[in-house]
């Protein structure tokens, strides 16, 4: 099986290629187009601010590619947030594969939220074998509204989408290779789907 983790210079690429490795799977890294069209599966991962890593996506022409992907992908964290329509965080144009925002956490809260939290209302392969109430680790100041492509909820201060599906593209707010026994079942869900 052929993974392949997008190279956008805005990743916890290593991160997540170690917790591939732990699941027995030699993931690349690449921002070539024909590699990452060519992948079994995709990984699309993010940590830091909105506007730059989208420049930094569109600079390499990946901002076109990543929608039109025919199998499945993973966005995490930041990746997940820039598959949305629209970021408060840079006044940021997303993706648009998942019809939602993402806003600012509200002022009173704490920021970013940091930590473990816990994800409820669980709907999709990605989360098979996952307890409701389940712990991950998470790290933002921004969040994704509900919508109808939620397919988990966290709450701070809020009920958010911390997991989002929409067809072969997934994307989740937590990060998966640092979260765990559960984080590492979620990855394994993710290499098992077809």
């Amino acid at each position: 099986m052929k993974i392949v983790i997008i190279d956008y210079g805005a990743g916890n690429t290593k991160s997540v290629q170690f917790a591939m490795k732990r699941l027995g799977v030699e993931a690349i890294l690449s921002d070539d187009a024909e590699i990452i069209k060519n992948a079994d599966k995709v990984i699309f991962p993010g940590v830091g601010e909105a506007s730059s890593a989208m420049k930094m996506l569109a600079s390499k022409e990946l901002d076109k590619l990543i929608p039109t992907l025919k199998q499945p992908v993973l966005g995490i964290c930041l990746g997940m947030q820039l598959m949305c329509t629209f970021s408060e965080e840079g006044q940021t144009k997303g993706l648009g594969i998942f019809d939602v925002q993402v806003k600012k956490f509200n002022n009173q809260l704490k920021v970013p939220q940091m930590g473990w939290n816990s994800i409820f209302s669980l709907k999709s392969d990605l989360l098979k074998d996952i307890k409701n109430d389940e712990f991950m680790y998470l790290v933002h100041s921004f969040y994704a509204e509900i919508c109808e492509q939620t397919i988990a909820t966290t709450n701070y201060g809020l009920d958010y989408s911390s997991a989002l599906q929409n067809d072969n593209f997934y994307g989740v707010q937590f990060h998966p290779e640092k979260s765990s026994t559960a984080g590492e079942q979620i990855l394994r869900n993710f290499l098992e789907i077809s």
